[in-house]
């Protein structure tokens, strides 16, 4: 009578005893613990932290887009004449959603009681909201409020503030074009009234940027009927610089193009190196956590050498052997692993309540309002980024096993059981 044959292969059966040693081996459970705490432990602070990365690079650049356009065209001299032919282009291009034209100049605010350097956007009200999300962004009045011939402006929350102003009241506006006269060039300025406050919630724009009537604004800077370009909103804003480009080129050339991801280079760039340092950093942590795997498989080695004397002399070779201990290395790894993607993927999605609840117990805030503009920790999970971190654990967890276990599998059964 033959004897029954395990559902599994006897080396997995072994090391699974050994991961879950008892008696005198509590002291090697107890370790195998603490190494798959530590890789999932890591594992999950590594996910968590890429979401969160992920979802301020998002965040980011929502806002960006909600006040820079996808897209622009403007003259090689700073005007376009013949800008009804290139918006006719523009708006000719299936991927274009919309195309506004647009004044751009820079200019100096004055209030009673401060002075401030701009950059002065003279736009049509109606055709601004087309391609920017700016009136959404009104914290005090209304963009359509700008009319030709008012000579009201939009100002930023954070310009407003320095100025010392608030809708209703008047400011000064210079344009660095001036008059010439025989005592100098005495700089143009207008007075106008402050109709609308925006708040971006970045202080590049919320500081810098001034809205005025593109009638205004053309006035002002003596361009007669020439603007200084044309913005657009495309469907995809990754396919922007191509779109832009196809635009220009219908129109026939001899223009300036740009585009968001060309304006904010430098800035995105600088995202993604912090977010690949910090990768690297806390990917050194899983690997830490993942060679602890070492110290443990080394004493049960060390505490199994009988054990394994008495395998090698019952006839298992040293390939049965070495998968015992890499087989009890690979259960502590992806154990450690898979508890950690979970971990990782719960904190990824409830990073905000996690805050509240930190924020709440120790008494202090992550993110204040009126320094980051964001109230709450942005997240957004990739799966690409959950199988980039799982698999390169497992890896590690994987090749800590291999010194180890051949020295387990190397033991010499006659030594062995000689000194024993």
């Amino acid at each position: 009578m033959s004897e029954p044959r395990l559902p599994r292969p006897w080396e997995l059966a072994v090391a699974l005893r050994y991961v879950r040693s008892r008696n005198k081996n509590r002291f090697i459970s107890f370790i195998s613990l603490m190494s798959m705490a530590g890789i999932a432990l890591a594992v999950a602070v590594l996910i968590i932290v890429l979401s969160v990365m992920n979802g301020f690079e998002v965040e980011v650049r929502d806002r960006i887009l909600q006040v820079v356009p996808h897209g622009s065209i403007t003259g090689l001299d700073g005007a376009v004449d013949d800008w009804p032919a290139l918006l006719d282009a523009a708006r000719a291009n299936p991927a274009a959603k919309a195309a506004a034209r647009f004044v751009d100049g820079q200019a100096m605010l004055v209030s009673p009681s401060a002075i401030r350097g701009v950059q002065m956007r003279g736009v049509e009200p109606a055709e601004e909201l087309e391609v920017s999300a700016l009136g959404t962004l009104m914290a005090e009045g209304q963009l359509a409020d700008l009319r030709p011939g008012g000579f009201g402006i939009v100002l930023g929350r954070l310009l407003a503030e320095e100025l010392g102003v608030r809708s209703g009241d008047r400011v000064i506006l210079l344009v660095a074009d001036g008059t010439t006269t025989p005592a100098g060039v005495v700089p143009r300025l207008r007075r106008f009234t402050v109709t609308g406050i925006f708040d971006a919630g970045m202080y590049e724009f919320d500081r810098t940027l001034a809205f005025v009537h593109l009638a205004d604004a053309q006035r002002l800077l003596r361009l007669g009927e020439a603007v200084s370009g044309i913005q657009l909103a495309v469907t995809d804003p990754r396919q922007a610089p191509e779109v832009v480009r196809r635009v220009a080129l219908d129109y026939g050339g001899g223009v300036y193009v740009t585009d968001w991801t060309r304006q904010n280079q430098n800035f995105f760039r600088s995202i993604q190196l912090t977010r690949s340092i910090i990768f690297v950093i806390l990917l050194l942590v899983v690997a830490v956590a993942a060679f602890n795997i070492v110290s443990t498989l080394v004493m049960v080695v060390r505490d199994k050498r009988s054990e394994i004397a008495i395998l090698r002399t019952l006839g298992s070779s040293r390939a049965s052997v070495l998968g015992v201990f890499v087989g009890q290395g690979a259960v502590v790894g992806i154990v450690g692993t898979l508890a950690g993607v979970a971990l990782g993927i719960f904190g990824a999605l409830n990073v905000s309540a996690i805050a509240r609840l930190i924020e709440r117990v120790a008494g202090f805030q992550f993110l204040a309002p009126d320094v980051y503009f964001i109230s709450e920790l942005p997240s957004r999970l990739q799966a690409a980024d959950v199988l980039q971190v799982a698999g390169i654990a497992l890896v590690l967890g994987l090749v800590s096993t291999l010194y180890p276990a051949w020295r387990g599998a190397t033991t010499a059964p006659a030594e062995v059981l000689r000194h024993d």
